[in-house]
């Protein structure tokens, strides 16, 4: 019987040197997959839109394909066409009196004119720094502020063009993943066999978890809005209707967009009186404390389940990277990275929710 001879130097060696290779072609593969990803992060941001956009509305199409028993195509149109139709009726309510304000506020414009010619303070800072005869320079140079402006209100243009533009697409790359989520949900599933009950577990938790916030934060934007308008009314604040609007859309934002939104109705209400921007800001804490302590945690608690602290954390780490779409976003996505941890755990301990045992084998 022969004894069984020893790798001698160079196998050994070709073995190293083998393992070496794959390690460095596995991160320079890492590397240029990270580099590919920063070249197209725009694209990939519109992507990772559209897959928010459709778990979003996932239920809602499928309730519609329910009841009305319609093709899953047709429905999602539906729904489409019921969200432009909130859209408009927005719009028809608040273009018309925007306007409205508008013009009176160009037609006052000469009174607050004269009124700062008559003004003491005037007067007197023109006396001590030359207001007037500053006024009258920078007069001179309107032709080219104006052309400069005109410049810039080319660009605004094209930029309001290339996000209506996004936004067709993300609808459109939503529309079609909307359509496949059957069949590719049920794809994967069986892909993740024998693990597809816990797979088809982890999908409904994030799909019901992304709606529910998506629900949850407009409720409480269109609160927030009607409440505010209602208190403006009250208080005699101007431009009501508007404030109302951009308070509900400042809303949106989690923590801290409905004290911006707050804060500009604060800074139109000191025009009207110290007194009415006082009652403001004081209605202001109170509904901001309800909103923390009552409203928020119905929304993030039972739709996410997510802790205060960790939402705090995920919306300022989504704010950094992506700024505002970030803290959008940031919440469902830690709430999905919550759920696979959790499914993970739950797996490396062997554990099932209650429920969800497989029946005994009789």
């Amino acid at each position: 019987m022969s004894a069984t001879t020893a790798p001698g130097p160079r196998e050994g060696r070709r073995i190293t040197l083998g393992q070496t290779t794959r390690t460095v072609l596995t991160v320079a593969a890492i590397v240029g997959l990270i580099y590919l990803c920063w070249l197209l992060r725009e694209v990939l941001l519109l992507a990772i839109l559209a897959v928010f956009v459709a778990v979003a509305l996932s239920a809602p199409v499928s309730l519609v394909q329910r009841r009305l028993h319609l093709p899953r195509a047709l429905a999602i149109l539906v729904v489409y066409a019921l969200i432009g139709v909130v859209l408009l009726g927005i719009g028809l309510i608040v273009i018309p009196p925007l306007v409205d304000e508008f013009t009176s506020f160009l037609r006052a414009v000469p009174g607050y004119v004269r009124d700062l010619q008559d003004s003491e303070l005037i007067a007197r800072w023109d006396r001590e720094y030359g207001i007037v005869a500053q006024l009258e320079a920078e007069a001179k140079n309107l032709p080219s502020i104006v052309g400069g402006a005109l410049a810039e209100l080319e660009t605004v243009t094209v930029a309001a063009v290339e996000r209506v533009v996004e936004l067709i697409a993300i609808l459109a790359v939503a529309f079609l993943l909307l359509i496949d989520a059957p069949r590719l949900t049920s794809f994967v599933y069986r892909e993740l066999a024998p693990d597809e009950r816990r797979a088809r577990r982890v999908g409904e938790e994030t799909s019901k978890a992304v709606g529910g916030y998506v629900a949850g934060v407009f409720a409480v934007a269109l609160l927030a809005g009607i409440v505010s308008f209602l208190v403006m009314t009250l208080l005699g604040i101007p431009y009501a209707v508007p404030l109302a609007v951009q308070m509900a859309f400042f809303a949106i934002l989690p923590l801290v967009g409905s004290t911006i939104g707050a804060a500009v109705i604060a800074v139109v209400a000191a025009f009207e009186g110290p007194g009415t921007a006082v009652a403001w800001i004081l209605f202001w804490v109170v509904y901001q404390q309800t909103e923390t302590h009552v409203l928020g945690p119905l929304v993030y608690r039972r739709a996410v389940d997510m802790s205060p602290a960790l939402v705090i954390l995920s919306v300022l780490a989504g704010g950094t990277l992506l700024g505002v779409l970030g803290a959008l976003l940031a919440i469902p996505a830690a709430a999905t990275i919550q759920i696979l941890v959790r499914e993970w755990w739950r797996g490396r301990r062997g554990a099932e929710p209650a429920g969800d045992t497989p029946p005994a084998p009789a």
